[in-house]
C-alpha cells in the first residue's frame, strides 16, 4: 500500500501548563476524507495548524507526502489549500477580482478563475462586490480561494459554521465532487455530526488533546459494542435494580426521577421482548418507546460525556 499523504506521529503541543495536543497519531491516505470531531478546546484547530505548518509541534513528527515541513516549506505550500472558519476579504473587490488576485500569487492564468467560478457555482456573482455576498456565498468564495492552486490536500476548519442548511448542503456537494473528480484529500474539522457522516469515510474523535476513537462510522459503532438504543419514558418511576435484570449485556442510563431510561444494547431483537415483559410485569404505563440505531452523536456523548457543541 502507498504511504499516507498525511502522517502525524506522537505529536504533542503545550501552551504553558496546558496540553493542547497530547500524543496524537493520525494517518490520511490519498483521496481520503477524514473528519476531526471535538468540542471547543479539544485541540482540533491546534492540530490542524501544525499540519498546515503554521505551528510546530513541541515533540513528535508530521509528514506531508513523506516530507517534514522544515526544509520543504515552499513545495508543501503548493500542495495544500486552506479554508478557515472565517475569512476576511477586501470588501470592495468583486468575486472575480478576488479570485484573480489569489490566482496571481500562483502565476495562474484567467482560465483558472473561470474554472473556480464554475466549480463553486459563483458565476452569477462574479461581478458582485464581496461585501454584498451572503454568508454561504462568502464561504464558497473562501473555498474557491483554497482550491485556486489545484491542491492535492484540502484542510477545512469548520467551513460551514453559521450557514443555513441549504448553503451548507451546497458546500457539501462541491466537496463531494472534488473527491470524485480530482481525488482530493481532505481533513475537515466540524461541529456538525451530519456533515462528518455525509462527507467523510473516516472519523477521529478528539477531546482534551487526545484521540478517543478513530475509524469509519460503522467501525466506531461496532467497537462500541452497544450500537442500538431503546428509549423508554413512563408515567411512574422505574427501579434500576429491576431494569438491570433484563440483560447483563445492556448498558442502562436512568434519569434522576426514574421516569426515563436509555438502554444501550448490541442485540435489539433479544432485549426488546425482555423490556416489554418487564413493563407488563411491573404494570408500568409507557409514555414513549423508541428503538433505533446509535448515531455518531450518541457515540460522541458516550465517549466524552457531553454534546459536541458544549464548551
Amino acid at each position: 500500500m502507498a504511504d499516507p499523504i498525511i502522517s502525524v506521529r506522537n505529536v504533542r503541543k503545550y501552551f504553558r501548563d496546558t496540553r493542547a495536543i497530547d500524543g496524537v497519531d493520525l494517518e490520511i491516505d490519498k483521496g481520503e476524507y477524514l473528519a476531526l470531531l471535538g468540542p471547543n478546546g479539544a485541540g482540533k484547530t491546534t492540530l490542524v495548524e501544525m499540519i498546515e505548518g503554521i505551528q510546530a509541534p513541541d515533540s513528535g513528527e508530521i509528514f506531508i507526502k513523506g516530507k517534514p515541513w522544515k526544509g520543504h516549506e515552499e513545495r508543501l505550500h503548493h500542495v495544500i489549500g486552506l479554508s478557515l472558519q472565517e475569512t476576511h476579504f477586501i470588501e470592495k473587490l468583486t468575486v472575480r477580482e478576488t479570485l484573480k488576485l489569489f490566482a496571481g500569487f500562483y502565476g495562474l492564468k484567467r482560465a483558472r478563475v473561470a474554472e473556480i467560478l464554475d466549480l463553486t457555482r459563483l458565476g452569477e456573482k462574479e461581478n458582485t462586490w464581496v461585501k454584498n455576498l451572503s454568508g454561504g456565498q462568502r464561504q464558497k468564495l473562501a473555498l474557491g480561494i483554497a482550491l485556486i492552486n489545484r491542491p492535492e490536500i484540502l484542510l477545512l476548519d469548520e467551513p460551514t459554521t453559521g450557514l443555513d442548511p441549504g448553503a451548507r448542503r451546497e458546500i457539501w456537494e462541491i466537496l463531494k465532487n472534488l473527491q470524485t473528480e480530482f481525488q482530493t484529500t481532505m481533513l475537515l474539522t466540524t461541529h456538525y455530526m451530519e456533515e462528518a457522516s455525509y462527507l467523510c469515510e473516516k472519523i477521529v474523535i478528539i477531546d482534551s488533546g487526545k484521540v478517543l476513537a478513530k475509524g469509519t462510522l460503522d467501525q466506531l459503532l461496532i467497537e462500541s459494542k452497544c450500537n442500538e438504543i431503546i428509549s423508554l419514558s413512563t408515567h411512574q418511576p422505574m427501579e434500576l435494580s429491576q431494569l438491570t435484570k433484563i440483560t447483563d449485556l445492556a448498558q442502562i442510563e436512568l434519569s434522576n426521577d426514574g421516569c426515563a431510561v436509555r438502554i444501550l444494547v448490541n442485540d435489539l431483537i433479544t432485549v426488546l421482548p425482555a423490556v416489554l415483559k418487564y413493563i407488563d410485569a411491573q404494570k408500568i404505563t409507557p409514555r414513549t418507546l423508541e428503538c433505533r440505531k446509535m448515531t455518531l452523536d450518541d457515540l460522541f456523548i458516550r465517549l466524552t460525556g457531553r454534546h459536541l457543541t458544549e464548551q
